[in-house]
C-alpha cells in the first residue's frame, strides 16, 4: 500500500467532490490534510470526520484571492510544521459559447480554474523545496477534447496542463515534481447537478455511461488514487506529466 506518513498535504476545493475524495484517501496513507475551500462549513466538516483517525485542519478562502492563499499556506504550515504536497482542485465551470459569455465570466472561470493554480504554487514552493514534494494538478480531459459551450473551462482546463509542464521545468531541481491529473465524468454534485438541469435526467446519465468503454462513470476515489500515486514516492522519477483518468473516454474518440 503507498503511504504518505508525516507527509502533509494541501488540497483545494477539498470539502466535497473529487477534493474530497483526494482529501480522505490521503488521510487514510497516513498524511495530515489541510482542507482549503470556499465552502468553510463543509471544510470544517470534512476536518471532523478526518480527525476521527488522522490529523485535518479546515481553512476557509477564494483560490483566486491572494491574501486567501497566502493565509492558508502559512497557517498549513503553522499547524503541521511542513509542507510536502500540494493538491490544485478547486474549479468551477462556466458554460456558453464565447460570443454569449462576458467578460466578468470569462475572468470568474480562469481566476478559479487557473489563477488559483498559479497563486498556490507561487506560495506552497517555498516550502515544497525545503525537502523536495509533489504537486499534483487536477485537469480534465477537456485539457485535449473540446466540447460545445465549453470554451472558458476547455481554456482554462489547458492553461493548467501547459502550467504544470512550466512549473516541472522550473522547480525539478528543486526536488519538486509537478504533474495533472486529467478526469473524465466523476460522479460528484457537481455533475449531479448537470445531470438534474438536462430534459431527461435518466437518458442524460445513459447517454454519460456510453461514451465510457468501462461501462461506468469515475467516482471521486478513482481520482484519488491517482493523485496518491503522484504525490508519493512511488512516482518519484515522473514530472511534467498527465495521467487521463476517464475509463477509457478519450480512447473511444469522446
Amino acid at each position: 500500500m503507498i503511504r504518505l506518513d508525516s507527509k502533509v498535504a494541501l488540497i483545494t476545493g477539498a470539502a466535497s467532490g473529487i477534493g474530497a475524495g483526494i482529501a480522505e484517501r490521503f488521510s487514510q496513507a497516513g498524511a495530515a490534510v489541510v482542507l482549503f475551500d470556499i465552502d468553510g462549513k463543509g471544510a470544517r466538516s470534512m476536518e471532523r470526520k478526518l480527525r476521527e483517525t488522522g490529523r485535518a485542519l479546515a481553512v476557509a478562502g477564494d483560490v483566486s484571492c491572494e491574501g486567501d492563499v497566502k493565509a492558508a499556506v502559512e497557517q498549513a504550515v503553522g499547524a503541521f510544521g511542513t509542507l510536502d504536497i500540494l493538491v490544485n482542485n478547486a474549479g468551477i465551470e462556466v458554460l456558453g459559447p464565447i460570443v454569449e459569455l462576458t467578460s466578468s465570466d470569462w475572468d470568474r472561470q480562469l481566476n478559479v480554474n487557473l489563477k488559483g493554480v498559479f497563486l498556490f504554487s507561487k506560495y506552497a514552493i517555498p516550502h515544497l523545496r525545503v525537502h523536495g514534494g509533489a504537486i499534483v494538478n487536477i485537469s480534465s480531459v477537456h485539457a485535449f477534447v473540446g466540447y460545445e459551450g465549453n470554451a472558458a473551462y476547455d481554456a482554462s482546463k489547458s492553461g493548467m496542463v501547459g502550467l504544470t509542464r512550466a512549473l516541472a521545468l522550473d522547480h525539478g531541481r528543486d526536488g519538486i515534481r509537478v504533474n495533472a491529473i486529467c478526469p473524465g465524468y466523476i460522479i460528484t454534485p457537481l455533475m449531479d447537478h448537470w445531470f438534474n438541469a438536462q430534459p431527461d435526467v435518466a437518458a442524460a446519465r445513459r447517454q454519460v455511461i456510453s461514451f465510457h468503454p468501462l461501462g461506468r462513470m469515475g467516482t471521486p476515489r478513482d481520482v484519488a488514487d491517482a493523485a496518491l500515486f503522484l504525490a508519493s514516492d512511488a512516482a518519484s522519477f515522473i514530472s511534467g506529466t498527465f495521467l487521463v483518468v476517464d475509463g477509457g473516454m478519450i480512447a473511444a474518440g469522446r
